[in-house]
This record gives structure tokens, sequence and C-alpha cells, in this order.
């Protein structure tokens, strides 16, 4: 839509910039399609009667023209690179869209290549000090809380940057995010979740990373990079359904 609107200011500027205002010193303009000096006159095409005519030069406000001239020439000159520089952007926007894989996942180009990260595989931890706090206490008063963990203590996908740049093909109807992952003893935490031992009502507790995300195609294709380069760490992608303790978590490690 915004190209098709670039394309319409453009052809407008195009009819609009055959037109010229020859100034007159007495405060008038012809609108004209060009002009010459030739010695003691200007000569000038007349855009209303269509024809070559002559007027002395010292009638016209010649420098009012050109100045007049020479500035609408540039603005023109500027909105034909403008129009430019986005076409070359929605050509390069299209061949990048081309490279992503249609299945879901997180890809990533490097190097000019694809680098497709692996899914982790997560588990669910639930502290054994909690359960021998339910155990002691009566009714369902104590809340239970899980952990979301992934294995090992660092990822294998070591990123080339602090600001990586993701592609999401979707799979899930809910949310997307980057996190940081909290570390801990041969594992990593994704997210705590609580439940509340009355209403079972599930609370899940993440560090989310903040996001630029840019829709790329309308069947799910986002692309995703952190708004501030990150700091050396563990960190996952993670597409997710809020409250129900279900995600897909694509984890790497910034160096």
């Amino acid at each position: 839509m915004r190209r098709a609107i670039l394309l319409a200011v453009l052809l407008a500027t195009t009819l609009a910039a055959a037109n010229l205002k020859l100034y007159l010193k007495d405060g008038t303009f012809q609108v004209i399609r060009e002009y010459k000096v030739e010695e003691d006159r200007v000569r000038y095409y007349s855009v209303e009667r269509s024809d070559w005519e002559e007027i002395p030069s010292s009638l016209v406000d010649l420098k009012k023209t050109e100045a007049e001239t020479k500035a609408r020439v540039e603005s023109f000159a500027k909105q034909a690179r403008e129009v430019k520089e986005e076409e070359d952007a929605v050509k390069a926007e299209r061949a990048e869209i081309r490279r992503i894989p249609m299945d879901p996942g997180v890809y990533m180009i490097e190097n000019d290549q694809l680098r497709i990260l692996k899914l982790g595989d997560w588990t669910m931890r639930n502290p054994k000090s909690r359960k021998l706090l339910k155990m002691v206490t009566p009714g369902p008063m104590v809340a239970g809380i899980s952990y979301m963990e992934l294995a090992g203590e660092q990822s294998t996908n070591v990123m080339p940057n602090d600001h990586p740049e993701f592609y999401l093909q979707l799979s899930l109807e809910d949310s997307f995010g980057l996190v940081k992952l909290t570390p801990g003893k041969g594992a990593r935490v994704v997210e705590k979740i609580t439940v509340e031992p009355v209403t079972k009502e599930l609370t899940e507790e993440r560090e989310l990373v903040k996001v630029f995300t840019k829709q790329m195609t309308e069947s799910g294709l986002m692309k995703i990079w952190p708004q501030q380069p990150l700091a050396r760490g563990e960190y996952a992608v993670i597409e997710y359904n809020e409250g129900k303790a279900d995600a897909r978590v694509w984890d790497f490690r910034i160096e």
C-alpha cells in the first residue's frame, strides 16, 4: 500500500515538475513548460496558450524564477530517490522471505547462509522442599511451584554477535518473545510456574528481553531482534500459550 502511494506521489510530482512559473517583476507569473534567456529577452513556452512567446528580460524576476525551478528539480529528484529506495527495500525483503523455510521453527541468516536453530527439549522440575512442605501443611494451602528447564548449563548455539536477528515461523496461536535464562546447577531455567492451591490458577514468570518485531508475511513469519545489545549469558527464543505451561524453546548463548 505504501509503495502504491509513493508511486502516485511520484507521478503527481512528475506532472507538476513539467510546469514551471515564470515570475514577473509586477508580482504576477506565467505558467510555462520551459524558458530560455536570449540576450535581452526571455523566450518561454506558455502552458495556457500552448505556444512559444517572448518577453523583455527586464520584466522578468529571473532570480526568483531560477530559485524556484532549482528547488522543484531538487524536490523531484529527492522523491524519485525515495521511491527507488523503497522499491529496493521491497525487493530485498522479498528475497529475504524466500530464504526462510515454511516449516515452524527459528532461523537465522549468518554469513549469507541459512542457519536452523534446534528446538530445545525442556523438562519440568518440582523442588523437593515444596513437596515436603505440602506434606506437613494441612489442607491445600501451599502453592505448587515448578520450573521449566533446559538441560545443561550452556547452550551449544553460540551467536556471532550480541544483536542477533531471528526469523520465527509461528506454530502456536498465542505469544512469542526472547527470554534470558536463569543459570542453575546442570540446567537453565526458562520460567517459573506457580499453581494456586485452591483456584488452580497458573502463573508463569519469565525474564523477557525487549525486542523489535516485524511481521514478514501474513502466514505467520515474524522477524525479531533485541532492542539493545545482549549481555553475555544464556537466552532463548520462545513461543508459548500463556497460562498453559506450554512452550517451544530455541536456546542460544552470547559470549
